[in-house]
């Protein structure tokens, strides 16, 4: 199984954190970057294989990436996107394809996460996303419907039969292979400015993918300075 991580954009939103080094490199504490953390606990988890898309500050992500890959034994791929300032990360998704024949788990590159949450999602040898039945439904953020216990549909605008849900998912080869080739079909067709979820709404059918539900467990993107200051409480007071 490789990991996926998605670190093309720009995080503009976390300036000036952002302004000289990409928001993955920004600290959660003395010892943890965003990055650092998530690799950490992959390797917990026994992923070693890694694919890192970049775009913003791309060296600078390369070299670090690579120090702290070292410190934990990782083998890692890096992706260039060179039109991160004009595409959405299925882009920089159809740009990496040839690496993802596999088990993948897929994540944003801002995404803080808990351990547990990664212990939880492999619970089971099915395809998941991350969700939380417990959170109140953002209202600007992704959301998960559900139908028989199966997730159908992934966007900011679900609400009907919807729960909270994160860009975490671990995803079986033959559920990933069905999202994959529509995402390739989509950036093909030149639809390069929207989620990757859209291209998994058309083929929810086929691509089966759970909820995997982690209740109050931290699991959270950082997008701007309050969820930088709630993700640093969280993981202090762990």
């Amino acid at each position: 199984m490789k990991a996926l991580i998605l670190n093309s954009g720009i995080g503009s939103r976390l300036m000036p954190l952002t302004k000289d080094q990409p928001k993955c490199m920004t600290a959660l504490s003395t010892e943890d970057t965003i990055l650092s953390l998530q690799l950490k606990n992959l390797s917990f988890c026994g992923i070693k294989d890694i694919v890192i898309t970049t775009g913003y500050e791309s060296d600078k992500l390369i070299a670090y990436g690579n120090k702290i890959g070292h410190e934990f034994g990782l083998d890692i791929e890096f992706v260039f996107n060179k039109l991160f300032a004009d595409t959405n990360y299925i882009y920089s998704i159809y740009l990496a394809e040839r690496y993802l024949h596999d088990d993948i788990v897929l994540l944003h590159g801002d995404l803080v996460f808990d351990q547990a949450v990664l212990q939880k999602l492999f619970q089971y040898d099915r395809s998941e996303m991350v969700v939380s039945s417990t959170l109140s439904l953002p209202e600007k953020d992704f959301k998960a419907q559900l139908e028989q216990n199966r997730i159908v549909r992934i966007g900011v605008d679900v609400f009907s039969r919807a729960v909270t849900a994160q860009p975490l998912y671990k995803l079986l080869r033959k559920d990933w292979k069905i999202w994959l080739d529509n995402i390739l079909k989509f950036c093909k067709e030149g639809n390069v400015n929207c989620y990757a979820e859209n291209a998994f709404n058309q083929v929810s059918d086929r691509c089966i993918i759970y909820p995997c539900d982690v209740h109050d467990l931290l699991c959270m993107e950082i997008d701007n300075f309050e969820d930088y200051k709630l993700a640093k409480e969280k993981l202090r007071l762990m």
